[in-house]
């Protein structure tokens, strides 16, 4: 027990980080139908911002900031970069991508420099759970992840703009014939992705205060393949894939034979899942128009 309990709450959070992440990368790929590759460093500029803001002593002015901050990021990088797209060729996107990625990281160089910049957030300290010491960081995170995620799902299934992203998601072009604002509710994507791309860079914070211009490299990569896992174009699937990848990772890094090779585990489990299930746990498989 004392073991076993923190390693599945600290799993839990983590994997709840890595699920908000992933429904950046869901979204967007369900409702514009492209990968955007420089989620990962909106994590980054979040994490960045709470940098800067953190001066101020104050953790949720930081977050706030950090919220807007990746927001109005987001929001540009979709009309600037991606909007002109649209129509283009898959690759075309996919290069344009990263190449956003690596504008963001050499921008992040260039103000902060390449080295590591300290960010010391808040100590919450340790709580007592059936006798069995555990992270209040962790729980928080946990917490937080669990009302997020359920916020997002009534929003999509209850709401006149989570309709309309669902419509969009099925089919663009009869969305718009019915009236759906597709330009809107695209950069409304982009918008939440990168809402919940800052969260996920205070989560981070909050468990190493420790930022630099890759930050978000190996998070986004992982979260690509939580979403990936869970069936990409599905919220559930992002979720479910985020848990699942960050109850493997926090269970591989306590058994001492395996630990060297967490992320190696964890990237050859995403190529037998889509070797026995190319969709993921709750993908559909898609027809495309000809």
């Amino acid at each position: 027990m004392e073991l076993v309990l923190p390693t599945i709450i600290n799993g839990l959070s983590l994997g709840g980080t890595y699920a908000m992440i992933a429904l950046g990368y869901t979204m967007v790929y369900g409702i514009a139908k492209m990968l955007n590759f420089a989620h990962g460093d909106i994590i980054m500029v979040g994490g960045y911002i709470i940098y800067v803001c953190m001066a101020m002593g104050n953790p949720l002015i930081a977050v706030a900031a950090a919220v807007i901050g990746c927001v109005i990021l987001g929001i540009t990088v979709e009309k600037v970069a991606y909007k002109p797209l649209r129509g283009a060729s898959p690759l075309a996107v996919l290069i344009t991508a990263i190449g956003v990625s690596y504008l963001l990281q050499s921008l992040a160089q260039i103000i902060f420099g390449s080295a590591n910049k300290m960010v010391m957030i808040h100590d919450f300290g340790m709580v007592s759970i059936l006798g069995v010491s555990v992270q209040v960081s962790s729980l928080i995170t946990l917490a937080i992840c669990i009302v997020v995620m359920v916020v997002l799902t009534l929003f999509i299934k209850y709401t006149k703009l989570g309709r309309a992203m669902i419509a969009v998601s099925e089919d663009r072009g009869a969305a718009q014939l019915m009236g759906v604002n597709v330009n809107g509710i695209i950069s409304l994507t982009f918008a939440i992705g990168s809402s919940l791309a800052a969260l996920a860079g205070f989560f981070y914070l909050l468990k190493s205060p420790s930022i630099s211009s890759t930050l978000g490299a190996m998070p986004g990569i992982k979260a690509f393949t939580a979403a990936v896992i869970g069936g990409i174009g599905s919220i559930p699937g992002a979720m479910l894939g985020g848990i699942f990848l960050g109850l493997i990772e926090c269970i591989s890094y306590k058994i001492t034979a395996i630990a060297p090779y967490t992320d190696a585990i964890e990237f050859a489990i995403l190529i037998v899942i889509l070797l026995v299930r190319p969709n993921g746990f709750l993908g559909k498989k898609r027809r495309e128009k000809v």
